[in-house]
C-alpha cells in the first residue's frame, strides 16, 4: 500500500460524509499515486483519477479522503469522491448486480457469448452487445429476469438503463422491460374509461 504525498488542507471545509475513513477489507489492495486511486480485489482491479481539489491517502487499513485545495467547491466533491472510492472497494470485493424483468406475451431473452438477444414484439429481435467487463445471465422461473453484474457500479447501472430503454414498460398492459421491484403506474385504457362513463350515466 502506498500513501499519497499530497498535503492535506486542514483549513478547507469538510463534508460530514467525506471525512469518514473507508475500511479496506482483507484481501483488497489499495494504492494512491498522485491523483490516481487503484483498488484490487478478488473480482478485479479498478483505477480512478480523482479531481484535483480532493486528495486521498492510505493509512493502515483505511483510506482517507480529504480536500487539498481551499474553497467551498471542495465540500460537495469531498463526499462524492469518498462514495465513488467506497464503491470501488465494494465492487472488487462483492460486485454489483442490477436486475431487469422482461414482461410480455411471446417476449424472450437469450444470452450467447457477448450477445443478448431479445424478442420484444418488434419485427426483428433486438441484439445488445455486452461490454467485456459486464456479465449478464438469464434467471427466473419464466427465464425472463436479466441479472447484470460487474465491479463498476456506474457501468452496471448504465448497461441496465440502456437495455431497459430498448422496450420501456408501458402503462396500459404493463409489458416491456422494468427494473426488479419497479412499480409501474397503470393507466386505464380508453375502452375502460368509456365503459365506466356509460355505467355512471346509466345510474342517473
Amino acid at each position: 500500500m502506498t500513501e499519497t504525498k499530497i498535503k492535506e488542507n486542514t483549513e478547507a471545509p469538510l463534508s460530514r460524509l467525506g471525512r469518514k475513513p473507508i475500511d479496506i477489507p482483507s484481501g483488497v489492495k489499495v494504492s494512491v499515486s498522485g491523483q490516481t486511486v487503484s483498488v484490487e480485489g478478488k473480482l478485479g482491479k479498478m483505477n480512478w483519477i480523482i479531481p484535483l481539489v480532493i486528495g486521498a491517502k492510505v493509512e493502515g487499513a483505511q483510506i482517507k479522503i480529504f480536500p487539498n485545495k481551499p474553497g467551498t467547491e471542495s465540500k460537495p466533491m469531498h463526499g462524492l469522491v469518498r462514495k465513488i472510492v467506497l464503491n470501488m472497494v465494494e465492487g472488487v470485493t462483492h460486485g454489483f448486480t442490477k436486475k431487469l424483468v422482461v414482461e410480455g406475451v411471446g417476449f424472450r431473452v437469450q444470452v450467447a457469448g457477448d450477445k443478448l438477444t431479445m424478442v420484444l414484439g418488434y419485427s426483428h429481435p433486438a441484439v445488445f452487445t455486452i461490454p467485456k467487463d459486464i456479465k449478464i445471465t438469464v434467471e427466473g422461473k419464466n427465464q425472463n429476469v436479466l441479472a447484470i453484474e460487474g465491479i463498476d457500479k456506474q457501468k452496471v447501472g448504465e448497461v441496465a438503463a440502456r437495455i431497459r430503454a430498448i422496450k420501456l414498460p408501458e402503462p396500459y398492459k404493463g409489458t416491456g422491460i422494468r427494473y426488479e421491484n419497479e412499480i409501474i403506474k397503470r393507466k386505464v385504457g380508453k375502452a375502460a374509461v368509456a365503459a365506466a362513463g356509460a355505467g355512471g350515466g346509466a345510474k342517473k
